[in-house]
């Protein structure tokens, strides 16, 4: 009985193995006689099935791309190879993408007024997104705001900083110092481009790059990593946050940030012993002051000498 059941269970093996068999051959010729797919997707695809809940495509390389008015090399394959890394880059960032486009509804008329007053291109507040995301960011070297000034070089440029009062975070007054400093990087070094490098990487480091190398614009410069991304950066987010339908960002009027618009200024001209019962006294909590006046960095205020103004929301 033991032998019959054990010649029985080879016979099935047998069977089942030649019925596999038969099915993996019969299968992989007809895998072998039909083409890829992926070549057929790349060579006469170009359109991505409807329904798909996300499209991957390549950027249009081929269309002029501008910054401050100045234009992208297409005929230098390394510069548009740099520009397409970045387009990618921030294009499928989409949450960091989504939210600058979101903040650039509440801080870009500021941000334009300001430099078209000072005759710096209006491009120029990109450099303000890829610095800080129009956030009051804080880098690991110590700059601050959305410009991202470091202590000494706001200080040159106007900007008070003590430890009540900081006003690199301060929009309109940080927005008018770093006019003022684009203005002269571009008085130094020729273009807006090499005006953008100098300001990632510092004027003083920007000055020898190109004296050690011997060149003298920014796309011909062998550069660290931050910096020979830096300008494709601004280029790329301003081709993304100028036109982000085509690179898939879809936003109502309803979904962006509104500016603060509905406020009024109150002088200060003597010292506040806490600005918790300043706000409450207009009205506000402690939180939403220093929401509308970032650049209020202790409890209290002592005054000297200077006059501050400090925003209210009308309404809380």
């Amino acid at each position: 009985m033991n032998r019959l059941f054990t010649l029985l269970s080879v016979v099935s093996g047998l069977v089942f193995t030649s019925m596999i068999f038969i099915s993996y051959t019969s299968t992989s010729d007809e895998a072998d006689n039909k083409p890829s797919k992926v070549v057929e997707a790349s060579s006469s695809e170009s359109v991505a099935p409807e329904g798909l809940p996300q499209v991957i495509k390549a950027a249009d390389l081929t269309k002029t791309y501008t910054f401050a008015g100045e234009v992208l090399p297409l005929d230098n394959f390394d510069a548009v190879e740099r520009f397409d890394r970045e387009l990618m880059v921030n294009s499928y960032w989409q949450s960091n993408t989504l939210l600058n486009i979101k903040r650039a509804n509440r801080f870009f008329p500021t941000m334009e007024r300001i430099l078209a007053e000072n005759g710096v291109p209006d491009d120029f507040k990109y450099l303000a997104v890829a610095e800080s995301n129009l956030m009051n960011a804080v880098s690991p070297s110590g700059a601050r705001g959305f410009w991202q000034f470091m202590k000494l070089s706001g200080k040159e440029y106007g900007l008070e900083i003590n430890d009540e009062v900081d006003e690199r975070y301060h929009l309109e007054k940080s927005t008018q110092a770093a006019c003022e400093y684009i203005k002269w990087l571009k008085s130094k070094f020729g273009t807006w481009f090499d005006a953008a490098a100098a300001y990632n990487v510092g004027p003083t480091r920007y000055k020898s790059l190109l004296a050690s190398q011997d060149q003298e614009h920014y796309f011909d410069l062998n550069l660290n990593s931050e910096t020979s991304r830096y300008v494709f950066r601004l280029m790329a987010i301003k081709e993304i946050m100028s036109n982000p339908s085509m690179y898939g960002f879809y936003l109502e009027p309803s979904d962006m940030y509104k500016p603060f618009e509905n406020v009024y200024q109150v002088e200060i001209s003597k010292s506040v012993p806490s600005w918790s019962k300043f706000a409450e006294e207009h009205g506000i909590s402690y939180r939403i002051l220093k929401v509308y006046n970032p650049w209020l960095r202790d409890k209290k205020l002592t005054v000297m000498k200077n006059k501050y103004l400090v925003t209210i929301p009308k309404e809380s």
